[in-house]
């Protein structure tokens, strides 16, 4: 009553063995393709990791350099700028990970949030009443009256550039780990199922446990159980390509560590700019939002400083040695596994499931 390991030759196997040995490929085979995953998998883990903390470096670096911008010259509006900037830095950081955002709208948000600072602190310092109406008249105009000039505008051109490709890769390598985990879980079909069987178990009824399949037919086998693996191929290579093209993409031009560097000279070329048109800038809100309280103040408090560079550039260099030598590294790997999946049944061959000499071997029907 075998269905499988039927042979002419007397049998020491059951229906019920044979069903056991079913269950056994089932787990051995998802298991071996863990093992082959397992290294590309860790790879790709430690490198989203690594490079989910190299950013997040740049990016502190970043936000500290924008808070001591605030601290050092604009210090009249330093403690409500904070808020903002963080809000900014957080969005970014959103966004790199693949949030639902744009970096347009963080960028604009920010400078939406920063211009009733700048007009009643720097601009203004006389103003007194900046109740909520005014402030959110304030916010609603900056688009409007353009305060900032293109600086606004060029922030988030440079920005999109370099954080575009970030993104992108962020979500590439959760997309890999993806794919490798649905191979892993992927169903043996019944006819693959008794392949496997007939292939490493059925000589265990003829009790010959030591021989083991040729590798010819063994090949043969895995590569019709694996041929829905196989077709990911194509694809696989394709990934692989993106992921290149990405990581040039981030070492090119517009790259993420000048870009995020470069946050806290906009923001200061932004008010600057603001400043040195602020009687115009009075003149259109007064207009539309109307004038607020003021009282006489020593102007001196909303005079133009010139901004000192903010020294800290050795953690930046670090940062971004760091992340040049993590990017070159992880495309060099990855470039390795290329035909991953089109050599998949070859290394499930490998080792010790198939006989390589030219000793005796299992051929499916007989030993040869």
């Amino acid at each position: 009553d075998l269905q499988i390991c039927q042979h002419r030759a007397p049998t020491c196997c059951t229906k019920k063995m044979e069903e056991s040995y079913q269950a056994a490929v089932r787990r051995e085979r998802t298991q071996s393709i863990q093992a082959l995953n397992f290294e590309l998998k860790y790879m790709i883990v430690g490198h989203i990791t690594a490079f989910q903390e190299t950013f997040e470096s740049l990016l502190r670096f970043a936000e500290n350099r924008t808070s001591s911008l605030f601290e050092t010259a604009y210090r009249p509006m330093a403690k409500e700028a904070a808020e903002p900037v963080k809000e900014l830095f957080t969005d970014i950081s959103l966004y790199i990970l693949g949030a639902e955002t744009t970096v347009e709208s963080a960028v604009l948000r920010f400078f939406d949030s920063l211009f009733p600072l700048v007009y009643s602190r720097l601009i203004n310092p006389g103003i007194t009443d900046l109740s909520e109406d005014y402030t959110e008249c304030l916010r609603l105009t900056r688009q409007d009256i353009n305060p900032f000039g293109h600086y606004s505008k060029n922030m988030v051109t440079e920005l999109s550039k370099s954080l575009w490709a970030s993104r992108m890769l962020s979500q590439a390598l959760s997309l890999g780990i993806e794919v490798i985990n649905t191979t892993e879980h992927a169903a043996l079909s019944k006819e693959c199922s008794r392949a496997l069987v007939k292939m490493q178990y059925c000589p265990h009824c003829q009790g010959l446990t030591l021989i083991r399949p040729c590798v010819g037919y063994c090949l043969n086998v895995m590569r019709g159980c694996l041929a829905s693996v196989s077709e990911l191929d194509a694809q696989w290579r394709d990934f692989i390509s993106t992921l290149e093209y990405l990581t040039n993409e981030m070492a090119a031009s517009h790259e993420l560590e000048i870009a995020l560097s470069g946050i806290w000279n906009s923001i200061n070329e932004a008010i600057l700019h603001a400043q040195l048109n602020g009687p115009q800038l009075s003149a259109t809100v007064d207009k539309v939002c109307g004038q607020p309280k003021q009282q006489e103040v020593n102007l001196s408090s909303a005079n133009i400083v010139p901004v000192k560079e903010v020294t800290e550039t050795q953690t930046f260099v670090m940062a971004h040695t760091s992340l040049n030598h993590k990017r070159r590294e992880f495309i060099n790997y990855m470039k390795r596994s290329r035909t991953f999946y089109a050599s998949i049944a070859e290394r499930l061959c490998d080792g010790d499931l198939v006989m390589r000499d030219s000793s005796t071997c299992w051929n499916g029907e007989d030993v040869v």
